[in-house]
């Protein structure tokens, strides 16, 4: 299954998960979406990522690539809208952003309340947001990509993939189910959070059950800091940085080692083996700009600052066309090995 122009490259799309910072990969599919030279096949995210997956997805069925561009921004434009302005102070230029003190002081109590004395309501602004905008019945029986949407089980910490034909707005807020702010979402009798705590995003699915060679991975969190942190609130942040993206830095250094041994005749090789060889990773990223940003503009639902990130996806995924749309079906363009070793 493959939606897009007939004879152009099949790519797979890996979207991690960010908070606020999915802005930026909501600019990186609107170019993708608008050049069109592309089809896709499957599509893993968590968190953010999740939310750009089915949002594009639906799109997708709305109005093919245009209609997909045009669920992205009404989303996003959604997620803006719904909160309080004041809660959030950005620059003139949208490229400084930070939280008002009080919205800081309730992230501070959430180290020391649980969200039902926080939140004792549950209130989710996305619940509604996902619920209208989403047709999850039509989802569930025509999307046209292959979804595979992480959370992570409360209980054991296992990784739980969701996929399209069982898609529902539980699933899609299970994946973005921060447990220090919300409740465990509980489906089918268990409780998951966020699915970054199992994979940001998880890999395999589109190795295994996609038709796809290429795997695009379009990546929010840095994979180095220059600086280590010293205050308590950004050794906090980062251990909770590090520990969203272990699973994810684990499972593609195992790719970039299985691929530089993988060898001997074809006709030898397995089928997984074979298909290794042919897997192609790309890498879509803007570390130099969001590693510089607080770990809490995360949280910052400011329609200027999203559309700061979103401009700044629109850049850095065209300039990744014109560098590499030529290799797609043909050869990576990143050195798993020293990207991930």
């Amino acid at each position: 299954m493959h939606f897009g122009r007939v004879n152009t490259p099949a790519l797979n799309l890996a979207l991690q998960g960010g908070g606020a910072h999915g802005a930026f990969t909501w600019g990186v599919l609107d170019a993708l979406l608008e050049d069109g030279r592309l089809r896709l096949d499957g599509i893993s995210g968590t968190s953010a990522g999740a939310m750009n997956a089915v949002v594009l997805a639906h799109g997708l069925l709305d109005g093919g690539f245009d209609g997909a561009r045009a669920a992205l921004e009404a989303y996003w434009t959604a997620v803006a809208a719904s909160m309080p302005s004041e809660m959030t102070v950005v620059s003139a230029d949208g490229t400084s952003v930070s939280l008002a003190p009080m919205v800081k002081l309730m992230l501070q109590w959430a180290h020391y309340f649980s969200p039902e004395q926080i939140n004792p309501f549950d209130l989710n602004p996305l619940r509604d947001i996902v619920s209208a905008q989403i047709d999850f019945e039509r989802l569930r029986a025509r999307c046209p990509v292959k979804l595979f949407i992480a959370a992570t089980h409360a209980n054991s910490g296992k990784l739980k993939i969701f996929r399209e034909h069982e898609m529902s707005v539980d699933m899609v807020l299970a994946s973005a189910c921060l447990p220090t702010v919300h409740r465990a979402i509980e489906i089918d009798g268990e409780p998951y959070w966020d699915g970054g705590y199992a994979a940001n995003p998880a890999i395999f699915p589109l190795f295994f059950d996609c038709a796809a060679h290429d795997i695009l991975l379009v990546m929010l969190a840095p994979l180095k800091h220059r600086e280590t942190p010293a205050k308590a609130a950004d050794i906090h942040n980062r251990v909770l940085e590090i520990a969203f993206n272990a699973t994810f830095l684990r499972e593609m250094r195992m790719f970039a080692h299985f691929k530089e041994r993988v060898g001997g005749s074809w006709f030898t090789l397995g089928r997984y083996e074979r298909r290794l060889t042919r897997a192609n990773f790309h890498v879509i990223e803007a570390q130099d700009i969001l590693a510089e940003l607080k770990a809490d503009t995360k949280l910052a639902a400011n329609l200027q600052f999203f559309a700061h990130l979103k401009a700044l996806g629109r850049d850095r995924a065209q300039a990744w066309l014109r560098s590499h749309h030529a290799h797609l079906g043909k050869r990576s363009t990143v050195n798993l090995a020293e990207l991930f070793y």
